[in-house]
């Protein structure tokens, strides 16, 4: 496959009750310490009506410097749950700095002869866009296990719990588009207008590594994309210089829409003393590019995540401060033509 080859949208069937999802450690270790947290996202996924296993790396206190194992070993685990036809959903424990590592070792092959959604965020960010960009496979960018259903959505209330847990259910099992995420009252229009696209992103930085690989998305991906990002730490000069990279590659040039995650611990965001704000800084970069930006979504590092899945063609009304999923994330059981 050449870097310009554009696969078609790959769904994963549609999950069932009863169902084997395993959460795998993907690309950090599990600190001892959260194996609670761990254990309540299992309870979160079962009560969603799946089954649960864990894989074997996910193992409190195993690690390999920053990793959970060496990425050929990660890659091993991974190849072997998409190779497993009980396994039908693979959630990642948490993110990491280890997924760069083991691009090349995994079995594309198997995700194209039997697509699985998988779901996380961070460092997965980018797990998602390169199969996406080699298979088409739809990318769940959504919560981790635990950090994620383990640990903010159970610092949330309990309605918001439950509206996710519907959501993700939903959002797993069902063959019709989701249609308006539920929006918070962070979301705010930072620059008005309306846009219809497939959406593509992931964090920032992850999605900058990914374009300098040889397993990037061939610019034409973006064409009329709604891009998301969000950031976790770092400087705010980092996110404008990662925005001004898009730029010189053209993504920004290419995209119809943009939608922006709640920044996370990135200093040089106070007002106050003359910094700038995150909607200046997309603005800065964005220059007279007239499309819409809705800013602090629920997506990523902050808190609990709506799920964004990559791929999928999405409606974005930034003055109405509106985001909704046109189409589903994933196909019927009963397979009548080509996977899509």
């Amino acid at each position: 496959m050449t870097r310009t080859a554009l696969p078609q949208l790959l769904r994963p069937r549609a999950l069932a009750p009863g169902d084997l999802v395993v959460v795998a450690a993907l690309s950090g270790p599990l600190d001892a310490r959260y194996a609670p947290d761990l254990a309540r996202a299992v309870a979160e996924i079962e009560r969603m009506g799946f089954r649960v296993r864990l894989a074997p790396l996910l193992e409190a206190g195993r690690h390999r410097w920053w990793s959970a194992a060496r990425p050929d070993e990660i890659a091993e685990e991974l190849n072997g749950l998409l190779r497993d036809p009980e396994v039908r959903a693979i959630v990642a424990h948490d993110g990491g700095q280890t997924v760069c590592g083991y691009l090349d070792l995994i079995d594309f092959d198997a995700i194209r002869a039997d697509p699985k959604p998988i779901l996380g965020y961070s460092d997965i960010s980018l797990l998602h866009l390169v199969l996406h960009a080699r298979t088409g496979l739809v990318g769940f960018h959504a919560d981790l296990a635990t950090p994620g259903l383990g640990g903010h959505w159970h610092r949330a209330s309990a309605a918001r719990r439950e509206e996710l847990g519907t959501l993700y259910s939903a959002l797993l099992t069902g063959t019709e588009p989701l249609g308006a995420l539920p929006a918070g009252p962070s979301w705010e229009c930072w620059r008005a207008g309306r846009a219809e696209g497939p959406l593509i992103g992931g964090v920032i930085n992850r999605l900058v590594l990914a374009q300098a690989t040889p397993f990037a998305l061939p610019l034409e991906r973006f064409d009329g994309a709604v891009l998301f990002w969000e950031e976790l730490g770092g400087h705010a000069s980092y996110v404008w210089s990662y925005l001004q990279i898009l730029r010189h590659s053209g993504i920004l040039d290419r995209i119809s829409g943009m939608v922006v995650g709640v920044p996370e611990a990135i200093d040089g965001l106070d007002p106050s003393d003359g910094s700038p704000t995150l909607a200046e800084i997309v603005l800065d970069v964005l220059g007279d590019r007239d499309i819409p930006v809705l800013g602090n979504v629920e997506v990523g590092h902050a808190g609990p995540n709506l799920p964004m899945p990559v791929g999928v063609r999405a409606a974005l009304d930034a003055g109405e401060r509106t985001l909704s999923l046109l189409e589903p994330a994933v196909r019927p059981h009963a397979r009548t033509g080509p996977v899509g």
